[in-house]
């Protein structure tokens, strides 16, 4: 099969579809495989290290996918990339579809199959492709939330982990899910004391044993509130496997917060679980409300492309070369990423979000 991989065109997007090592496997099955040229670039992986294991480099975004059947890529197509794919284009990215009713219906006109990283799911309900990302994500949410704290980005000039004979700073994190545990492992091992919530039990005992400075609760809507109201930093981590993420903070309960504390809501991919979010990009990434610093960009782990890219190739090798087969869809977690076919909408949750 011919695999193309373009280079990304979401602001300030580092990461790669597949680094180079990943496209020797695939040559060395007998697939051709295309690069956009400097697609790899911001990852560690120059052109010529593909070129090395045997991939084309094609000039721009329009030979790639005039040439290429199937198109491996990171983030999902932005507007001025719709024009480009085709009905007989098999597109394998992440897609979050419940949140872009737009490209969702653009999805559906052009006729093309599109599964979605982030809706392939194993029998037990894992999200192989979207786990190294989310945790690439919560540990990002940690680090930039203990950033934007400092008095000179606007925060309330809090050292989040605290010293002897100071104020410990308080973390809350929603969700106990891969991302949800990232922030609040990194949080804890800064010294910070952490409340994290959820409504799994198994996860959040398997998260209280990690650290003595993480709290879990189950996710009471009360509880949350009044943790909330404490927090100097509040970390958004809900997750709904292809469903748009349910709002969990509302814009009184943001208000009870002390001016100068942070947001960071990962689940901005999906929506949003708080109120007060909207999407925002690394070019701007982050505003306030309420006197509240709100973090919202969309593709977090971008900004550490060449371990992001690193951990990603690896996650979607196998499903990327299970799909060169004709008999994908007997293959039950790719039938579940499963989201757009043929013009018509093939998730659930999907289909319910729209």
């Amino acid at each position: 099969m011919r695999i193309g991989i373009p280079k990304e065109t979401k602001p300030l997007e580092g990461r790669v579809g597949l680094i180079a090592p990943a496209c020797a496997d695939l040559v060395a099955q007998g697939h051709e495989v295309l690069l956009e040229t400097n697609a790899g670039l911001a990852s560690g992986y120059p052109d010529q290290a593909y070129v090395n294991v045997g991939v084309k480099i094609v000039p721009d975004a329009s030979t790639l996918y005039q040439h290429a059947l199937f198109i491996v890529k990171v983030k999902e197509p932005q507007a001025a990339e719709w024009a480009l794919l085709r009905a007989d284009h098999l597109l394998f990215c992440y897609l979050h579809l419940a949140a872009e009713p737009a490209l969702t219906q653009a999805l559906c006109d052009i006729g093309l199959i599109a599964v979605a990283f982030e809706t392939v799911e194993t029998e037990v309900g894992d999200l192989p492709l979207l786990q190294p990302m989310s945790i690439i994500a919560g540990r990002l949410a940690t680090q930039i939330g203990t950033h934007l704290l400092h008095r000179p980005q606007g925060g309330k000039g809090l050292l989040l982990g605290g010293l002897p004979g100071t104020e410990r700073g308080k973390v809350v994190v929603l969700g106990a899910g891969a991302a949800g545990c990232g922030a609040a492992q990194l949080a804890a091992a800064m010294g910070s004391q952490v409340d994290v919530f959820d409504k799994r039990g198994d996860r959040l005992a398997a998260l209280h044993d990690t650290a003595a400075n993480i709290n879990t609760h189950y996710a009471y809507q009360q509880a949350v509130e009044q943790q909330v109201a404490q927090a100097d930093l509040l970390v958004g981590a809900v997750l709904l496997t292809g469903a748009k993420a349910p709002q969990v903070v509302s814009e009184t309960m943001v208000k009870s917060m002390t001016p100068g504390s942070v947001i960071v809501d990962i689940s901005v991919d999906q929506g949003g679980c708080i109120a007060t979010t909207h999407p925002t990009n690394y070019l701007q990434p982050t505003y306030e409300r309420h006197g509240i610093t709100h973090f919202a960009v969309t593709n977090m782990p971008g900004a550490v492309p060449r371990t992001a890219s690193q951990a990603l190739s690896a996650a979607i090798l196998p499903y990327v070369m299970r799909l060169t087969h004709d008999d994908w869809i007997d293959h039950q977690p790719l039938k579940r990423g499963l989201n757009i076919q043929a013009g018509h909408i093939m998730h659930p949750a999907l289909l319910a979000a729209m």
